[in-house]
């Protein structure tokens, strides 16, 4: 048996949701970008899921074909040596002129396959329809995607006419390519229930291998659900056409996602609202099984592929993974799969590869493509910046594929799904068995009593991050001796400093202890970090810059400090990349948070609330969110990211606005807002030169309020009648 392969997979969905097609290769801008195809063959991949979609080949007529996207990109992958998994749909409806539930779909779908394969014999790897069950489900019985059903017979017909064609489909291309093989693909996530609620979890659980029974000729007449598919109008001669088995899978694909594994309870009050439906006999929550308390050995990736091997004793390969969460989490779960991925193998059943999916990130999966928000999440590549940017996932992809295995101290702990927090009620007793193996490898974090320094020790904690977090008694940054003797005493795997002088205004009356904390100590620190190979984030402000170049300032433009802080902050950066190149420094703006009451923000409510006016410039800056700061400076640095990077929210706004708009979300009259008669204008909003990573400053202040989780509301016997 060869060895656990990698293999690459891009999220090429075309759906119709309304009148609307959401184009996912067009979204993540794949579509423009041929020379992904080198950056995929760099990471050592040479099997790789991609589309020649029937909607994008034939959008007006099925008589009318365009193939000159897909040639120039099959042509590449055969110079590149990279085998092609050639999808026909992929949680499509078809092209306008059909859709899951029109009688000649599958007539009209097989002819699409035959000028597939008449046009590149060379290919000999399908997966004509991606998922046709969960495809089913979302377009025929939950009503999300076109046709939008929301029966059982929509359902159930929507899935019968999915297989029809990729039986229909195979043996097309077969007839131009005898030793054509077939990828079938599906999501055969496990539903677990309350004992109430356990008729309805068997039937899901018997429901979800309707795709493979019908494919392999195992649904017979004297099984139930020969008869539940003739009850809801499939015809026996319909059926008849799965009884040989022809289109069996060669391999079988498995999507499995931390969301697959489902738990049916009667309970509604223990979930969130979002959660709540039922089946017309009983009302109840269907949750992630992941945050319910399991056993561990009942969920997962491991049994899930057991139970697949036990089955159909097939050929296996894990056809999706992704997750879009933040970075630690998602190498935790492609590493978590590759090893359950492993360890069957290891017991014997015939498993072929692992998918790292999706390579250039996925939009608006979160909401099942069903809002246009734009919420995009990243894979082993980030395409928000002039180019794609490779991320620690893409380090992990290369290290998979060319050696088999992968290491990063963030692997220490468990993904989120196997600690306490996943809980939507805790356990009475905390099971504390993150820990994976071993002493785990720690962040390094100065600054204990600042905003800053405090926030970062809050959100690593959240994500499973160990890390340490000292104050200047415990380590002064600008003592060479005290830097090396808490650096041998903590063996850090890289150092967050987010120490440092931060009174702006009384910097004017002691610059030489503002630039001691903020540019010599920063320079000892690099230097100290280089010289033991640790990779240093360290922070730096707007402030670099005089504000009079009249826009929001890159990474590339000159500094020109006009104060003493913002000169020492300049300088700070001049020595930190004299003496390690290699470091990451953040430059942010006028941030606020939800954990203190020290900015900006705060102070507009506490002086709204007991009745005062407030008096903003008209500055421009750009207010970061302190949790986005550090969940992004994290990735960041897990990336190994270097050199100066500007991270702020999205957008520029005066400081009087900013309190405008703080006031209205408070409920608060904003007349009582005043603007300083600030002249000039300065403007010191940061933009930045590799694509924006934060959420826009609207939704950080809408979060603020919602973290913070505060009651502004006026009070009328203190508030003077406006």
């Amino acid at each position: 048996m060869q060895d656990l392969k990698l293999w690459g997979g891009i999220e090429c969905t075309v759906a119709r949701i309304g009148s609307e097609v959401r184009d996912q290769s067009r979204k993540t801008g794949h579509h423009a970008r041929l020379d992904d195809l080198n950056r995929i063959a760099e990471l050592g991949i040479r099997t790789l899921r991609y589309p020649v979609l029937w909607e994008t080949v034939s959008p007006a007529s099925p008589d009318l074909a365009d193939f000159s996207w897909h040639d120039e990109r099959l042509t590449r992958l055969r110079e590149l040596g990279i085998r092609p998994i050639v999808t026909l749909c992929h949680h499509g409806s078809g092209p306008s002129y059909t859709s899951l539930t029109d009688p000649d779909f599958a007539d009209l779908f097989a002819a699409h396959a035959r000028r597939v394969a008449e046009r590149y014999p060379e290919v000999t790897h399908y997966t004509p329809v991606n998922e046709p069950l969960t495809t089913a489900r979302f377009s025929g019985l939950y009503g999300h995607w076109y046709p939008h059903g929301t029966s059982y017979r929509s359902f159930l017909r929507a899935l019968v006419n999915e297989c029809t064609a990729t039986v229909l489909a195979m043996r097309a291309i077969r007839e131009v390519r005898p030793d054509a093989q077939l990828v079938q693909t599906e999501d055969f996530g496990k539903t677990f229930s309350t004992p109430l609620l356990d008729y309805q979890a068997r039937h899901e659980n018997e429901r979800r291998w309707l795709t493979f029974d019908l494919l392999c000729g195992q649904v017979r007449r004297d099984q139930p659900w020969w008869r539940i598919l003739l009850d809801h109008g499939i015809s026996e001669f319909e059926l008849e056409l799965f009884r040989a088995g022809d289109a069996a899978p060669d391999i079988i694909g498995i999507n499995h996602y931390l969301t697959s594994e489902r738990y049916l309870d009667q309970r509604l009050s223990r979930y969130p609202e979002h959660h709540w439906g039922g089946n017309g006999q009983h009302r109840y929550a269907d949750a992630e099984a992941v945050r319910v308390p399991l056993p561990r050995e009942q969920i997962g990736p491991a049994p899930r592929l057991r139970e697949v091997w036990e089955r159909y004793r097939r050929p296996i390969a894990v056809t999706e993974v992704h997750h879009g969460c933040t970075r630690e989490e998602q190498l935790r779960w492609l590493v978590e799969v590759w090893n359950a991925a492993r360890q069957v193998r290891s017991e014997g059943a015939d498993i072929r590869a692992v998918t790292v999916w999706s390579l250039f990130g996925t939009v608006d999966w979160n909401s099942l493509l069903t809002r246009a928000d734009g919420c995009y999440e990243p894979g082993p590549f980030d395409i928000r910046g002039p180019a794609p940017r490779r991320t620690a996932l893409a380090r992990a992809a290369q290290a998979l594929a060319e050696h088999g295995h992968f290491d990063h101290p963030v692997l220490d702990r468990a993904g989120w799904w196997r600690r306490d927090v996943r809980f939507y009620r805790p356990p009475l007793v905390a099971s504390n068995k993150c820990q994976l193996a071993g002493s785990p490898r720690r962040l390094l974090i100065t600054g204990a009593t600042g905003t800053l320094g405090q926030a970062f020790s809050c959100i690593c904690a959240l994500r499973g991050l160990d890390h340490v977090l000292v104050s200047r008694k415990e380590m002064d940054i600008a003592d060479p001796a005290s830097v090396a003797a808490a650096l041998a005493c903590h063996r850090p795997w890289a150092v967050i400093n987010t120490a440092g002088y931060v009174r702006v205004a009384d910097a004017e009356r002691d610059p030489e202890t503002c630039f001691r904390e903020n540019a010599a100590g920063a320079e000892v620190l690099a230097k100290t970090c280089a010289e033991a190979g640790l990779p240093l984030l360290t922070f730096s402000s707007d402030l670099v810059f005089d504000g009079r170049a009249e826009r929001a300032y890159i990474e590339t433009d000159e500094v020109a400090p006009s104060c003493v802080y913002g000169a020492s902050k300049a300088e700070a950066e001049r020595r930190v990349l004299s003496v390690h190149p290699d470091a990451l420094i953040i430059r942010t703006s006028a941030f606020f948070g939800p954990w203190d009451r020290y900015n900006f923000a705060f102070d507009v409510l506490r002086k709204l609330s007991i009745g005062e006016h407030v008096i903003a410039g008209i500055d421009k800056v750009s207010p970061t969110y302190v949790p986005d700061l550090v969940h992004g400076a994290l990735d960041l640095l897990i990336d190994e990211e270097t050199g100066i990077r500007h991270l702020a929210n999205e957008g520029e706004i005066s400081w009087h606005d900013f309190a405008v708009a703080v006031a209205e979300r408070a409920s608060f009259n904003k007349a009582r807002v005043a603007a300083a008669a600030d002249t000039p204008v300065l403007n010191t909003a940061l933009s930045t030169a590799h694509g924006a990573i934060l959420p826009v400053f609207e939704s950080a202040l809408d979060r603020f309020f919602a973290d913070s989780k505060l009651d502004w509301t006026v009070d009328t016997s203190r508030v003077a009648a406006e």
